[in-house]
């Protein structure tokens, strides 16, 4: 059996069994919004949720979906697809092999077919712990394939972004994705495909600049900082003291950005919702 596969099918495990109870532990997490101390076990069954103030910690694509897709109707798509590395950056290729042994990821994104409360959609999900979900040659290429899967098979697409923005290893390369997936994502809502974009913390640079802004329905988890540049870079630029909470996900609630914040518990029945309203219809 693939290591790869093996390692991911044993986490999945993992995940499920201690949302059963069957684990017990007595190690702990500090949160890093709050500072308090909870059981892990705690913090697993909240879905990695501070159980004292409600951060929403980062989270695995894997895990994500986990959470999410009916059981048994996880279909990975393009998981062979990996990175290039077209400008030789020195130790690059180590980089990404010391990140695929470490993960189980090709590269900062999974893409997959599943269905929630049966009905079916195309998801993709960037991954934080790869180069902080940076957009990369192969990101951009998996996020552009899954939608053009999803216009094929008539299907919604949901995307989950997470990201520090571009790939400064792969230069102009990285940036090309942006009007790459940009592309894809118009080219899908024009021939009625339902896209709903998900946003967590961090969405920043390029990707909240292309394919995450552009859904037809917003949504993000609470906390969430969104935007292109962050907050002190910007405050540097224009001299001034941004707003209170600016960027974060209640913010652009307010301010019209984005239609509805999730906690990380609901995800699955507002989703099951949306696409049940949208199942017949498309976008129109």
């Amino acid at each position: 059996m693939n290591k790869t596969f093996a390692r991911r099918r044993d986490r999945l495990l993992i995940y499920k069994t201690m949302r059963e109870g069957k684990i017990t532990s007595t190690r702990r997490t500090r949160c890093s919004a709050c500072g308090a101390e909870s059981a892990n076990l705690e913090w697993e069954r909240a879905q990695q949720v501070c159980p004292k103030c409600g951060f929403h910690a980062p989270i695995d694509a894997y895990y994500r979906l986990s959470n999410i897709l009916d059981p048994g109707s996880f279909q990975e798509l393009e998981e062979k697809l990996s990175p290039a590395d077209p400008l030789t950056f020195p130790d690059y290729p180590a980089r990404l092999a010391e990140l695929e042994e470490k993960t189980g990821l090709k590269d900062a994104a999974v893409a997959a077919l599943g269905r929630v409360e049966g009905r079916g959609a195309v998801f993709a999900v960037l991954d934080s712990r790869f180069l902080m979900g940076s957009m990369g040659t192969a990101v951009g290429e998996k996020v552009t394939r899954a939608t053009e899967y999803a216009g094929k098979k008539k299907l919604p697409l949901v995307i989950f972004s997470a990201s520090g923005g571009a790939r400064m290893q792969e230069g102009i390369f990285s940036l090309t994705q942006m009007a790459k997936t940009a592309a894809a994502i118009q080219r899908f809502q024009s021939g009625g495909g339902l896209y709903i974009s998900c946003l967590t913390h961090p969405t920043t640079g390029g990707v909240t600049a292309s394919f995450a802004s552009l859904g037809d329905i917003m949504l993000a988890e609470p906390g969430a900082l969104i935007g292109f540049a962050g907050p002190r870079v910007i405050e540097q630029t224009i001299k001034e003291q941004l707003p209170q909470g600016f960027q974060r996900a209640e913010y652009l609630l307010d301010h019209g950005f984005l239609d509805r914040i999730v906690p990380r518990s609901e995800w699955r029945a507002v989703l099951s919702q949306l696409l049940a309203l949208h199942e017949k219809g498309g976008r129109s």
